[in-house]
């Protein structure tokens, strides 16, 4: 086994393996840019070098300063994550001519399987689907046309040497192929160094499927069951579960069949993922194809970990130290459902713009690592996993990807697992950018996930005007107005206790008018009973004045609300959206014009006491017209005089209070005609 592993990556990606070759007891070294320098995953390692500048292109991509680092700490191994050189065969030789092991697969089935045009001629004789297309070298636009038109639109022109949604067209017509044909040429080009492009049928209803393999360097190869990506935006995939809600046990063994052919084809060992689309227009579920192989670790691996229970990065170390697989294709068992979000750096409610900044406030909704990769003792919920590599304070930067952290949750059924994603998403606290957490939410919510019919058009399809936050049911928004009303409640109740002249009497108001939107809810806490609209609502949860995030039960389901005060009220962030809630004493309501109005009450009519404390002064009488900043009373509250005065010129058309009264906060001292 290996003493020390280097790992060529950083963020998320670079603390994950850390945590395994720990447990396995590697020593390890990271590699860091200028930007960084003080990453968790620097501090995790046991050593750390220093490779450059932010950029990329002048660290992470270069394997001199890979391999350099490796000769400086004595690393026998690389683990290159994925991304960055993790499919380049030209680094995996270069560390080879070092002596230096390489975990991943070998250098031949990065190199065919990098090749879309190659790996493609390469699946169809292994006996894997194959999407119908052309795989030739095409020689310009007429040429184009040509072959698209006996293919049949809509075709996708894809770039030979892309991946990650670079160098792709879709065609529906011969005027699209003109368009696009030297467009994705150039994209593929300046993206990736090759300029071939190939034309494919594209497949109407397409679900994203893919089949997790893992093989050894004795010939054995095994397929850990499938992952359902199909919720992708501009083709970056934003949501994967395993298994999928599409493919049936027969489905299965014949795809896992099919790719474990491909892997012997190219002697194929390590992790890998080969990627397959599927027709959901076929009721037979027996039309899915061979997209591409990705020779490396996927950013989704985590889902097929939790239902199959097998560590993929240390499955990986193992295998490139020699070791022959433990487990045969019967051990490999589908245990619950899981699913992955990935928590991006990007504003949905304005066009998903990147946001990149500083992260002011940064709490996954489970335990954190410190230094050292222990626990720091954080309550967590159970059946959720975070990988992340950001911290609270860092910067996240231009130079990388916008992920923030993925969010994985394990259910023993997927509705399970929706739930837990619904619950951990209302307890991540991000604040500082823009982020997707809203977003999420919303789809783990909407009807047609639940219902399992995905496409990869999903959010086009279901978002065609954007994104304004999750819609909320009518029992949300009650449930929300009872929660105004206790928090309410315990505020005013804790101002009334702040003043000590009150002695404790003036007890905070139990009746409340809460807006949210355009409606009004009628609030009533009498003891342990608390009505909406004279409907009982069950709200349990414990709240000391200045919270930001509260646990509680709203009948009798578990959830999160993040929580910040307004002018008027609150505003309540939970379940994919965040709720404006103007609270006012139902009394004050009243005087105001019972909030029937769908416009502010105007309050300027009334003098209302902004804290508790003793009514010293009146200095006007019922009748009299004033002027604007005429004093009106004089509150003394923490022995301190307070005088409140007219905002307006008007007349004063009634007194509610005397001189000598004690006023809680609310209180309406006088009106205004």
């Amino acid at each position: 086994m290996f003493k020390k592993i280097l790992i060529a990556n950083r963020g998320e990606i670079a603390c994950r393996v850390i945590k395994t070759a720990r447990r396995m007891g590697i020593a390890t070294v990271a590699v860091y840019s200028d930007a960084d320098a003080r990453a968790p995953f620097v501090k995790m390692a046991d050593e750390a070098v220093h490779i450059g500048p932010a950029p990329a292109a002048q660290s992470y991509l270069i394997p001199e300063k890979i391999i350099a680092a490796c000769k400086q700490t004595g690393a026998d191994a690389v683990h290159p994550g994925y991304g960055f050189l993790s499919e380049r065969a030209s680094f995996v030789e270069a560390l080879a001519a070092e002596g230096i092991a390489f975990v991943g697969p070998p250098v031949n089935a990065i190199a065919a399987m990098g090749d879309k045009i190659e790996s493609k001629k390469l699946a169809k004789e292994a006996g894997v689907n194959v999407v119908p297309g052309y795989l030739g070298e095409i020689d310009d636009t007429e040429h184009a046309v040509r072959i698209a038109s006996e293919i049949g639109y809509p075709v996708m022109m894809k770039a030979s040497a892309g991946g990650g949604g670079k160098g792709m067209r879709l065609a529906f017509s011969e005027a699209d192929v003109r368009e696009g044909f030297e467009a994705t040429k150039r994209e593929g080009l300046n993206s990736f160094g090759d300029d071939r492009v190939f034309i494919e049928k594209f497949i109407l209803n397409p679900r994203h499927i893919e089949i997790q393999i893992l093989g050894d360097k004795h010939g054995n190869v095994l397929y850990l069951n499938e992952r359902e990506c199909s919720i992708q935006r501009r083709h970056q995939k934003v949501v994967e579960e395993a298994p999928s809600p599409f493919v049936t046990p027969k489905m299965r063994k014949a795809m896992g069949e099919q790719c474990v052919a491909l892997a012997k084809a190219v002697g194929y060992h390590s992790a890998g993922t080969v990627e397959l689309i599927v027709s959901g227009a076929d009721p037979t579920g027996e039309s899915f194809y061979f997209l591409e192989m990705n020779t490396r670790l996927q950013v989704e691996h985590p889902v097929t970990e939790a239902i199959t229970g097998v560590d993929l990065v240390e499955q990986m170390i193992r295998v490139a130290a020699g070791e022959p697989l433990a487990m045969t294709q019967d051990d490999i068992g589908i245990d619950g459902w899981s699913i992955e979000n990935r928590v991006y750096a990007e504003d949905p409610y304005r066009g998903f713009l990147p946001s990149t900044g500083r992260l002011v406030r940064y709490q996954p909704p489970v335990d954190g690592w410190t230094d050292d990769g222990s626990a720091n003792g954080r309550r967590g919920i159970d059946g959720v996993r975070v990988d992340d590599g950001v911290y609270e304070g860092g910067e996240v930067s231009m130079f990388y990807d916008p992920m923030i952290a993925k969010l994985i949750t394990w259910g023993k059924t997927r509705d399970e697992a929706a739930d837990l994603q619904v619950q951990a998403l209302d307890a991540f606290r991000l604040d500082g950018l823009g982020h997707n957490v809203d977003f999420l939410s919303a789809i783990m919510q909407h009807p047609r996930f639940r219902s399992g019919e995905l496409t990869t058009g999903f959010i086009a399809e279901e978002y065609p005007d954007g994104f304004t936050g999750a819609p909320a049911s009518p029992e949300l928004l009650r449930g929300l107005a009872a929660i105004g009303g206790v928090l309410a409640t315990a505020d005013a109740d804790r101002a009334r206790r702040i003043d000590q002249q009150l002695n404790g009497a003036n007890p905070p108001p139990g009746d409340w008018a809460v807006r949210i939107g355009e409606t009004d809810y009628a609030v009533s806490l009498e003891e342990e009973a608390i009505t909406v609209d004279g409907m009982p609502v069950e709200v349990s949860f414990d709240y000391t004045p200045g919270d930001t995030m509260v646990d509680l039960e709203l009948d009798g389901e578990a959830m999160t609300i993040q929580l910040k005060p307004t002018r008027a009220g609150y505003a309540i962030t939970t379940r994919g959206a965040t709720h404006g809630l103007r609270v006012l004493p139902q009394r004050v309501a009243h005087l105001a014009g019972h909030m029937i109005e769908k416009i502010p009450p105007d309050l300027s009519k009334l003098l209302i006491c902004p804290m508790p404390g003793l009514l010293v002064k009146l200095h006007v009488a019922e009748g009299e017209e004033v002027q604007p900043g005429q004093p009106l009373a004089t509150v003394e509250a923490m022995k301190m005089e307070n005088i409140l005065r007219a905002e307006k010129q008007a007349v004063v058309a009634k007194i509610n209070a005397a001189e000598g009264d004690s006023l809680a906060v609310d209180a309406v001292i006088l009106e205004l005609e």
